[in-house]
């Protein structure tokens, strides 16, 4: 089969469970953003922060690892064994210790009324922990129908319940009978708030890790001796995924810095309310967040699988021109039809919007920059990597820094565009050094410039909501699809089978 009509598939299927998912999670942002005060939102979005952070220490780099360990299929059981009684141990000793020090936690980060949140979230992350290796070995194995649908479970259990407590409850409450409000306040209570959001993600969780449970005991009962936690192979495994950590914590801090920074350095009457709009906007790039997620969760195995195929290099150019056009056609779409798209977030939030095309583009140069790092995944040179985004880290400390207190989250969404587009350009000149890839540069600035460009003129279009702003829209959009895509098309294959 065509290398690259099976990544398509398989994007598609873990897609299923990423784009329907996020769409539907997403759906629950017009319910936060109406339900919730932009105040209230900035808790939501500053917890999730820390979660960010914090799954990345917890899994230290053992999913990449075992996907680097367990290409060759007689050595699977014995690194899935290794890597998962590690998850195990190193999540099991994280919990205890939020359960032991909740209170002074939870006072460290400014939320002493609620040690609660330290506990529900040190649960979540450990069981979020411990699946990352089932969820590794489904993705290896090409079972991403099996990974789509305990993906879909989980986040249905979460949309249930955010719906359930969020909107649900309080409506009872307000129109019910005598007796539907007495059974509401057996299982209610108004004064948890936000509290439920972090609720519906425990019990999901939960629900994921023992649907996974009976997969993990069927490994670990085939192999019940000791000698399966292979501790020359565990160490290996670290030696190659500490700098993965290194540069995941560094990724993150990219990611997610300045959301926690706002609250520290923007006035205190005004840091939570700023949060959230940041928060809330955020959200409003989620299809060029869930594309990128999608692609890289298909994409990974993908490119260690084909490492060694004689035309490697040209898949990984033609994969990088499909991704391109995609974030293009995304960042057009959603920049083009904005006067919709805005309304999935409350009224209160609508002054954030114009940081919405700087996060697009954004996560288009984090999305570029993921394709470009397979150069040091394939060739072990993770520490580069780790380097190069320990460098991207320090540089979105000192935007945030410099950038925050003068512009709000303004600054702090430019200082994300900047990070994230200084990484692409780092990787690309290294790969290019170290594992060249003939990859179709004037092509690939090209077409998101001209999507940029396109954009810009919406201001000049008729209204979005006449007939005639509609039409003109949707002719942008086809033209420049069809534009994009032709050349792909009639490209003669180059790839051979392997």
């Amino acid at each position: 089969m065509n290398p690259l009509r099976k990544l398509a598939g398989q994007t598609a299927i873990y897609g299923l469970s990423s784009i329907v998912g996020r769409l539907l999670n997403y759906l629950l942002v017009p319910l936060h953003t109406r339900a919730f005060s932009p105040e209230q939102f900035g808790v939501v979005t500053e917890m999730y922060s820390y979660v960010a952070f914090l799954l990345v220490v917890l899994t230290y780099g053992f999913e990449t690892a075992f996907f680097r360990f367990a290409r060759q299929e007689e050595d699977r059981d014995d690194v899935y064994t290794t890597s998962l009684v590690s998850l195990l141990f190193s999540s099991l000793g994280f919990f205890i210790l939020c359960y032991a020090f909740a209170n002074p936690l939870a006072e460290v980060i400014q939320y002493g009324n609620h040690p609660e949140y330290i506990i529900w979230f040190g649960l979540i992350l450990a069981t979020d922990a411990i699946t990352t290796i089932p969820f590794a070995k489904l993705r290896l194995e090409n079972k991403a129908l099996r990974f789509a649908t305990l993906r879909l479970i989980n986040i249905a259990i979460n949309i249930f319940l955010n719906v359930f407590f969020i909107w649900l409850c309080p409506y009872l409450l307000k129109n019910g009978s005598e007796a539907t409000r007495a059974w509401v306040e057996t299982v209610y209570n108004p004064n948890i708030g936000v509290g439920y959001v972090f609720i519906a993600n425990l019990v999901a969780s939960l629900a994921t890790f023992l649907m996974l449970v009976p997969e993990m005991l069927k490994v670990l009962k085939r192999h019940k001796d000791a000698a399966r936690f292979n501790i020359g192979l565990w160490r290996q495994m670290m030696d190659y995924s500490l700098p993965l950590l290194i540069g995941g914590l560094a990724g993150i801090t990219n990611e997610m810095f300045s959301r926690v920074s706002l609250k520290y350095q923007l006035p205190e009457e005004t840091a939570m309310h700023d949060l959230g709009i940041f928060g809330a906007c955020y959200k409003v790039a989620v299809l060029m967040t869930i594309f990128v997620q999608t692609f890289r969760f298909a994409a990974e195995p993908f490119f260690f699988s084909h490492a060694r195929h004689k035309d490697a290099t040209q898949i990984y150019a033609s994969v990088m021109n499909w991704f391109v056009i995609t974030c293009s056609l995304i960042y057009l779409s959603v920049m083009l039809f904005m006067h919709i798209i805005r309304h999935f977030i409350g009224a209160n939030y609508y002054e954030g919007l114009s940081i919405v095309p700087v996060l697009l583009l954004a996560n288009m140069f984090l999305g570029v920059y993921y394709n470009l790092s397979i150069w040091y995944k394939l060739n072990d040179k993770t520490r580069l990597g780790a380097w190069m985004t320990i460098g991207g880290a320090v540089l979105t400390i000192v935007l945030n820094y410099w950038w925050i207190p003068r512009y709000g989250y303004v600054g702090a969404s430019w200082a994300t565009f900047t990070v994230y587009l200084l990484m692409m350009i780092c990787s690309y000149i290294l790969g290019q050094k170290y594992y060249p890839v003939p990859y179709q540069l004037g092509r690939l600035l090209l077409i998101p410039g001209a999507a940029v460009g396109l954009a810009a003129f919406d201001k000049l279009l008729p209204e979005g909501d006449s007939l005639a702003g509609w039409a003109v829209r949707l002719a942008i959009l086809l033209l420049f699809s069809l534009m994009a895509v032709l050349p792909e098309i009639r490209k003669k294959s180059v790839i051979s089978p392997p």
